[in-house]
Formats: C-alpha cells, sequence, structure tokens
C-alpha cells in the first residue's frame, strides 16, 4: 500500500452504461502518486479492513464526512472562454445581432493580454468550483492570450484543452477581429500547437492544444484544410460547430454543396480526437460519418433552446453510435455549471417528444422515443465526455484519473431536501443532480491534487 499516495473512504455514484448510475457504497478508492485510480475495493473484498485499518488517522486516509459523496469531475465540451465577461448579457436578441454587437466586440479585447489574465483566470476558478475538472475552451484569434488561457489551466490544476481560433475569411468575419491573412492564421496555429505541447511536459494533469476553426462560414477553404493538416501532424484534438442552426446548416449547403459535417471531413477535421458543438440539423448520412469516425457531439442544451432553432434529437443520435458529452457554451449558455445543463437536457428532450404545438393533436405534437433520463446526462456530464476526448477521465475505477467533487449535501447555506437517514442511495443520487450549487462541492480534487477547497 505504500505506493498510494491518496486514499479515499465514501459512498460514490459512477457511470456504467448510458442509463446506468453505479453506486458504490463505502468503498476505498486507491490513488498513485500519478493521480491515478489503481485500485477499488469494496467492503466485501478481503483487503478493505486491513486498509482501513492500516491507514486510518495517516495524512493520505480521508474518510467522507456523513451526508458527503463522490462523484466525478465534470467534463465540459464546449466553452467559449472570452465570452465569460459577458455570460448573461442580451440573450434575447438574434443570434447575428449578439455577435456582432457584444460577442466579436468583446472576443476583439483580448489583444489585451491584462484584460485577457483577468477573465481566464476568473473562469477558469468558477469552473473548478463548479464541479468542471476537464474543460474545452475556444480562445480567441490571439496567439498570445489563447497561451495564456493554457498557463492558467496548467496552474491552478484544471484538465484544459484550448484552441486558438481560426477566423479568417474578410466576407463573413469583422474588420476588426478576424486573422490578418490564411497564412498568418496557421502559421501561429502551429506556433501555438507547439508551445502548448511544451507546457503540457511539466502539467500534471495535462493540458492540450486543439486545432479550431471557428465554424466553416469564419474560414477559407485554405485556412481548413491547413487546419485539417496540423491537426494530423501535431495528433491534436479539433473542434468547431458544425450545422448549429438554420442559417449555418443552409450556408455551407449553398458554399460546398454537402452537408457542414461533410464539408468538414473532407478537410480533414472529423476524426477521433474531433469534437463539434450543437450539431442540431446532423441529418442521417451525417450522424453515420459522426459514428464512422469517432467524432462527438458536445451537446449545449441550455445555449440551443437560446440560438440553435431547434432542439437536437440527442437520444436518437446516440442510438445510432455517435459519442456524446455536455457543454454549458458560456456565455449563449448563460451559467457555468453542467448541472444547469444536465437538467436542461431532460427537460429539453421532452419538449422534444411531447411537442411544444398545443394546436397540433398529441399524436402529431412530438418526436418518439426522444426522453432523456437523467442517468444519461449524468453519463454524458461525465463518462461520454472522456470518451469524447478520448482520455481516461470521467470514470471512477482502476486507470482512470482521480478526478473528482466531493459533494456536501449537508450544506448550511443549501441543505439537500434529504431527511429519511436510509432514503434510497440512488434518491440522493437525483436529488444531488437536481439540487447541487457551488456551495455543496466541498473538495475538487483533478489528477490526485486538490484543487477546490471550502
Amino acid at each position: 500500500m505504500d505506493n498510494y499516495s491518496q486514499i479515499f473512504h465514501g459512498t460514490a455514484f459512477t457511470s456504467g452504461e448510458e442509463k446506468e448510475v453505479i453506486i458504490l457504497k463505502d468503498h476505498l478508492f486507491c490513488v498513485d502518486e500519478k493521480g491515478m485510480i489503481q485500485n477499488v475495493v469494496a467492503p466485501e473484498d478481503d483487503l478493505y479492513d486491513t486498509i482501513i485499518q492500516e491507514q486510518e488517522g495517516k495524512e493520505r486516509f480521508h474518510r467522507l464526512k456523513k451526508g458527503q459523496y463522490i462523484l466525478p469531475g465534470f467534463v465540459d465540451l464546449h466553452i467559449h472562454a472570452p465570452q465569460w465577461a459577458q455570460s448573461g448579457t442580451a440573450l434575447d436578441l438574434p443570434l447575428n445581432d449578439w455577435l456582432h454587437t457584444y460577442t466579436f466586440p468583446l472576443e476583439s479585447r483580448f489583444s489585451d493580454i491584462n484584460f485577457a489574465e483577468e477573465v481566464y483566470s476568473d473562469l477558469v476558478a468558477t469552473l473548478l468550483a463548479n464541479g468542471t475538472t476537464t474543460a474545452l475552451y475556444f480562445a480567441t484569434i490571439h496567439k498570445e492570450a489563447s497561451f495564456l488561457l493554457a498557463e492558467i489551466c496548467a496552474k491552478k490544476g484544471q484538465r484544459g484543452l484550448v484552441g486558438k481560433v481560426v477566423a479568417d475569411d474578410p466576407e463573413q468575419n469583422p474588420a476588426y477581429y478576424r486573422d490578418p491573412d490564411t497564412k498568418t492564421a496557421l502559421a501561429e496555429t502551429e506556433e501555438f500547437i507547439v508551445a502548448v505541447k511544451e507546457l503540457a511536459k511539466a502539467t500534471k494533469q495535462g493540458v492540450y492544444p486543439v486545432v479550431t476553426p471557428r465554424f466553416i462560414p469564419s474560414c477559407s477553404d485554405e485556412a481548413l484544410q491547413g487546419l485539417g493538416e496540423l491537426a494530423a501532424k501535431y495528433d491534436t484534438h479539433i473542434q468547431s460547430h458544425c450545422s448549429e442552426s438554420d442559417w449555418e446548416h443552409s450556408y455551407v449547403k449553398e458554399r460546398f454543396h454537402k452537408n457542414d459535417a461533410f464539408a468538414l471531413h473532407g478537410f480533414g477535421l472529423l476524426q477521433e480526437k474531433s469534437v463539434m458543438a450543437h450539431c442540431n440539423f446532423l441529418e442521417d448520412d451525417d450522424v453515420d460519418l459522426f459514428a464512422k469516425t469517432g467524432t462527438a457531439i458536445g451537446h449545449c442544451p441550455l445555449s440551443n433552446a437560446y440560438f440553435a432553432n431547434g432542439v437536437i434529437p440527442i437520444s436518437r443520435f446516440s442510438k445510432n453510435g455517435v459519442e456524446i458529452g455536455l457543454g454549458t457554451d458560456i456565455s449563449a449558455g448563460a451559467t457555468p455549471s453542467l448541472y444547469d445543463n444536465a437538467k436542461q437536457a431532460v427537460i429539453s428532450s421532452r419538449m422534444l417528444e411531447d411537442g411544444v404545438d398545443t394546436t397540433l393533436p398529441p399524436d402529431k405534437r412530438g418526436v418518439a422515443d426522444s426522453r432523456l433520463t437523467m442517468n444519461e446526462a449524468f453519463y454524458y456530464a461525465t463518462a461520454g465526455g472522456g470518451e469524447s476526448l478520448s482520455l481516461p477521465v470521467g470514470r471512477l475505477e482502476k486507470d482512470y484519473a482521480w478526478d473528482v467533487q466531493i459533494v456536501d449535501t449537508k450544506a448550511k447555506e443549501n441543505k439537500l431536501p434529504i431527511f429519511d437517514a436510509n432514503e434510497d442511495l440512488y434518491d440522493i443520487f437525483q436529488k444531488i443532480m437536481y439540487h447541487v450549487k457551488p456551495v455543496n462541492i466541498a473538495e475538487v480534487w483533478v489528477q490526485g491534487e486538490k484543487v477546490v477547497s471550502r
């Protein structure tokens, strides 16, 4: 047992299959010096009593308090990091007005490295406090500020996947906020990739560069082709938006005479380490292509409710073999909480199944077999996110990173409605998913290191 750097004793919830929540009651979780789970010991295992007798009272032994539970850290698959500075602003506007009146002017300010540091430091700390241990970020077109975001993730202990945004098309991007030309966009992207890979060598939890065309309408053909080649050269993750809205879906069809998914694939941008945000308007062939290439969907239910023009049929896409994770889409989604987005995923799916137009009869109003359970939403926020990124995160089992949030259901600022000492543990799990706020998250650990403590 000397190879364990931390041992935790308590009850935990983790995902099995998509609809399955596994309850690990009074288990021991043994974590090595690299921050990886080396052993999960059940009360009936031979080693259980021995480990407790030998380790209890030592600094590395952590026994959870009554009312505390362990959940995997959340994996957020879609965040516009600079937009944290406008979160909760003007979400009643049409998308194009919102972008040009608020978003693009704000993102252009990240040429100011001091402003970038203030916003990014606050965002990373806020996400960690909300239980998000792994985050996939869009930064801005600015190489220096984008690298600063990776440095802040490394310093604060979050597993950050960061992309310097490319938006070089002069017809689709405002003059005050775009890459000066395609050659510069690609050269700075490559420099960014190399710098983040070097930073990662000294970062225990990992930081990762991400090839990031903002979306097809923002980029020239040459930029898209060059980004696909850079992703292949350096084996990086890839992120973009795909078929988010009626406008985007139609624009790509008109420009390329094919759907967004196939256009992206033609540039080498759909592969096992690709995450595409939104994807509301994928057609059957697009879904098959996502499944075949291993491309994941970053599902952003709150953001979609504001700007996507429809409810994505996540249940159908998942049944067809597409990997799914959850995203906040700060700031089109006005909350840093994946708890909030898990709830909205369930709500939106029920609205899709039941329909919203009450002038239609019930049998014509909705889309059958669309609803999600909270179990599935929890899976997407944890294990599904980890699988989408091809990283060993999001599960509480051997050979996964010790990325966890310790939830205190008895926090006096937000005591959960649990009154029966013998309440069913699955019911407690559901109450956690529906009621937890940051004040309930007593500790957050990433790669075996404590990064939040209340």
